[in-house]
């Protein structure tokens, strides 16, 4: 059972993750530790874009980052990050009927 004083703790991390941006950078930092100016590259963003979404997946907890020289290596935090990707990736994968069927239990 969650306390209250987790649950906004909680709702910060979701939100966190409802920009698809962000859902771009953990993935492409789950293949491999990458700097921003490779983030840039690999996604196409631009790079204030791409250090303001770092800048919050690091705030909450989704992402590490090493500096080295003049660069600012990220990697995915845990194991459990790619874990509940994977987990909501799988939920997509269901058949639409279970997706219907999921969505018609909550709105009742």
């Amino acid at each position: 059972m969650l306390s209250d004083e987790v649950i906004p703790l909680i709702a910060d991390r979701f939100w966190a993750l409802s920009e698809p941006t962000r859902l771009l950078l953990l993935r492409a930092l789950m293949q491999r530790e990458l700097t921003v100016k490779e983030l840039v590259v690999h996604t196409g963003l631009g790079q204030a874009n791409v250090s303001k979404h770092l800048q919050v997946l690091f705030a909450m907890g989704f992402v590490r980052r090493r500096k080295d020289g003049l660069f600012v290596h990220y990697s995915i935090a845990d194991r459990q990050i790619s874990k509940l990707y994977d987990l909501m990736c799988a939920r997509l994968a269901l058949p639409a009927t279970a997706e219907t069927e999921a969505h018609t239990e909550v709105k009742r």
